[in-house]
């Protein structure tokens, strides 16, 4: 076990789960299912990481319609045969010794459109397999096609579809869920003025331009066991005068952990075009505002690549856990290289469960000495 006391590889429980440590992996896109299910790229990828000490790994953006992918490369979580394609995953993820969350999302607007390395940019035509868009209201993303406004009973449909979705989650053996309410995908769109103009209870004022992402939780909630964590990734800001603001959002994840949310990962932006003060933990302080607003247990996620960097983030409270994605693409141990760093000593020669970290029996050779 650890000889040196750590934030950063101290556990976390959230109910009645306990997470073996504080830095976790961030969700991050693949774009290479085909017809939302995950494959053997898929399991070499998040079982890597499980390997490398992350505490929770959470899924790319899994829609929970097959009109909610971001690409049709997307992972989905619609039908029974989704279930059984992500439980090879999830099962993988626990024999090394992590946890493992699905993040769920709609992409609104935003879907429909090509993976970021297609030479094409922009709406997918329905000749290439892509679909018509929906959004809180007739508001194009720049660069994208128009969507069509959602009627009553289109909105109940995405409601109960999160439900489901999260139901077919607990089937996979998923640890948690993730509500993607982040980087201007549907539930942020209906969050921010600059894409929400409706004028009936979805619209206009803060609590109605919440009202869906609140529902979206109830439904998830009503069908997540009560001893397991459901977390939120929310935008804290649109980083442009007239959207979203930290204030608001402070607000937002009040209201969501009165609903059942356990964890709010904050980040920010994707929902306009928007100059970003990109830098080192440039989105720490948006997460501390939140963690002080709403009181609810924080993530903090963007440009966090050192160990030191990591345990400050927690020592000074400005969040709960740290979420890795970059980095953690760079090398899929770095919770191992930043335990060597600070001077903690993982398990070696046992079961990788054991503790905080640990290195797996068939890299221990390869592990770092202090």
């Amino acid at each position: 076990m650890s000889v040196t006391v750590t934030h950063l590889f101290s556990p976390l429980t959230l109910r009645g789960t306990t997470v073996r440590n504080r830095v976790w992996l961030a969700p991050m896109c693949q774009y290479s299912a085909v017809d939302g299910l995950p494959d053997d790229w898929h399991l070499v990828h998040l079982g890597a990481l499980a390997s490398g000490g992350f505490g929770l790994l959470l899924t790319e953006a899994t829609a929970v319609v097959p009109e909610g992918r971001i690409t049709p490369q997307d992972t989905g979580l619609w039908s029974d045969a989704h279930v059984a394609a992500w439980a090879r995953v999830v099962d993988l993820v626990h024999a090394r010794g992590a946890l493992v969350g699905v993040q769920l999302a709609h992409a609104g607007r935003k879907a429909s459109t090509f993976r970021p390395w297609d030479e094409r940019s922009g709406t997918v035509p329905a000749s290439d397999g892509g679909w018509p868009t929906l959004g809180p209201s007739a508001v194009a993303f720049p660069g994208y096609e128009a969507p069509t406004a959602m009627s009553q009973e289109q909105i109940d449909r995405v409601v109960s579809a999160f439900g489901d979705a999260t139901r077919r989650a607990l089937a996979a053996g998923f640890d948690t869920v993730e509500v993607h309410a982040a980087h201007g995908y549907l539930l942020h769109q209906f969050l921010s003025p600059l894409s929400n103009q409706r004028t009936d209870g979805y619209g206009g004022s803060l609590e109605n331009r919440a009202r869906l992402l609140l529902e979206v939780v109830d439904s998830v909630r009503a069908a997540w066991p009560t001893d397991r964590p459901v977390l939120a990734r929310i935008s804290a800001t649109d980083w442009t005068a007239g959207g979203l603001t930290i204030e608001e959002s402070g607000i937002v994840a009040g209201w969501m952990a009165d609903h059942g949310v356990d964890l709010v990962d904050v980040s920010s932006g994707g929902n306009v075009p928007a100059e970003i003060p990109v830098g080192p933990g440039y989105q720490v302080q948006l997460a501390r505002s939140v963690r002080e607003a709403s009181g609810a247990p924080v993530g903090a996620v963007g440009l966090i690549t050192s160990g030191t960097q990591a345990e400050g983030i927690l020592a000074a409270g400005d969040a709960d856990v740290v979420l890795l994605g970059r980095a953690a693409l760079r090398d899929p141990m770095w919770p191992l290289r930043a335990a060597a760093e600070l001077g903690v000593t993982p398990t070696t020669g046992g079961d990788v469960a054991d503790g905080p970290i640990a290195w797996q029996p068939q890299y221990e050779r390869g592990a770092w000495r202090h």
